[in-house]
């Protein structure tokens, strides 16, 4: 009961001072697994994508929160476990090499042909199933959390960035979303742009301002077969920045 009250605090308080304005332009909120992605300027990013879902979807949709930041103090523990339902993730750790990473002077040592050489006349590898990437991923990696809860069916705000950004473009994504896409193909991918929150609580501060702010929704992206991790990660950045036009 105390959670269900603090949240609806949370959302009178952020509507009071950013408008949470919702624009939904290139999908309609819609009750099926997501991958909401979103830049990333300031810590109310959490509170302010979450609360510019409906109710409907907040209950479905778990946020990624930094567990440095976040159980920093048991009060904010008890807010992002209680009230928002996040998932922590250690901001520091190094996640692995996806498949199809490895540097070409690897690959051609473990093929047997000089690095820059001609590539031998045997078939591509067959990529592993999303199953069989699902399986192999350590307990201990940055994304297990993630899995596990996308396993369970719920969807998740991610921030590719992994941290916040002091420019006007994010900064460039690394390498999670890819990962979660080649292990979820089948849940829907739906880029964000929030608009102006850097501002409501600027680094350094802790007294929020009040200031009109957005989250716009833009149309959904899918890993196209076969395309390899950077050229995703940076279209995906992209259909984020696009919507700070809309």
């Amino acid at each position: 009961m105390l959670a269900k009250l603090m949240g609806f605090f949370l959302l009178g308080l952020v509507r009071v001072l950013t408008g949470s304005q919702a624009r939904w332009y290139g999908c309609p909120p819609k009750a099926e697994q997501r991958i909401y992605f979103a830049n990333h300027q300031s810590h109310a990013d959490l509170v302010m994508i979450w609360a510019a879902l409906p109710e409907e979807l907040r209950s479905i949709t778990r946020p990624i929160a930094a567990r440095d930041y976040w159980t920093k103090t048991p009060f904010r523990q008890w807010i992002t476990t209680a009230v928002f339902n996040a998932i922590y993730v250690e901001r520091q750790a190094t996640p692995p090499a996806a498949p199809g990473d490895a540097p070409a002077s690897a690959a051609a040592e473990s093929s047997g042909a000089p690095p820059g050489g001609p590539e031998p006349a045997t078939a591509p590898p067959i990529p592993p199933s999303p199953e069989a990437l699902r399986a192999a991923l350590p307990e201990g990696d940055p994304l297990a959390p993630l899995v596990r809860a996308l396993e369970s069916g719920d969807s998740i705000i991610l921030f590719p960035e992994g941290t916040r950004g002091h420019g006007d473009d994010p900064q460039p994504f690394k390498s999670g979303l890819f990962r979660l896409a080649q292990m979820f193909p089948q849940v829907v991918l739906v880029p964000a742009w929030i608009n102006n929150v850097q501002r409501v609580i600027p680094k350094g501060e802790v007294v929020p301002v009040p200031i009109l702010c957005s989250v716009t929704f833009g149309a959904p992206i899918e890993l196209a077969p076969g395309e390899e991790r950077r050229p995703f990660l940076d279209r995906a950045r992209r259909a984020v920045m696009a919507l700070r036009e809309v």
